[in-house]
């Protein structure tokens, strides 16, 4: 069973939604873990793929977007709006409106939701569908 973990924000932008998603990725890596970022359409993983390179100075994260193709190393995150690729199940930070396919498979699932009635909604969403499961996801307010 998945550790899973919703981080609820204060604010209703999505760049603040965004830029956490930024600090979280970070980590991960720092950790160890690559991580797959699983967004809803290509459009927002390219958001993501463009501010990994801004959001903090000095900062390095090894991404590339995910289309199927996977990379020719393996310590990099991947983005992309497709199933976590193999390698690329271990650690999973949802910024889409859906649960990842094959969840149960998953060590980790860091869901990230805002103040947004849409965000806050699919997030519900997934909560019960985690808890179905037999899951019992833990919530940060920040």
């Amino acid at each position: 069973m998945p550790e899973i973990s919703f981080y609820i924000l204060q604010s209703q932008s999505s760049e603040g939604r965004y830029l956490f998603a930024c600090k979280l990725i970070e980590k991960a890596y720092r950790s160890g873990h690559f991580s797959y970022v699983l967004t809803d359409a290509i459009e927002q993983s390219r958001i993501l793929d463009d501010l990994l390179w801004t959001f903090r100075p000095g900062s390095f994260v090894p991404h590339q977007l995910y289309m199927g193709e996977l990379p020719a190393i393996d310590n990099v995150i991947l983005i992309g709006s497709e199933s976590a690729p193999k390698n690329w199940q271990k650690t999973i930070i949802n910024l889409s409106t859906q649960c990842p396919q094959a969840f149960q498979q998953t060590d980790r699932i860091l869901e990230i939701l805002d103040e947004n009635e849409e965000i806050k909604a699919s997030g519900r969403n997934r909560y019960r569908q985690y808890q179905q499961a037999g899951i019992v996801p833990t919530t940060h307010k920040l």
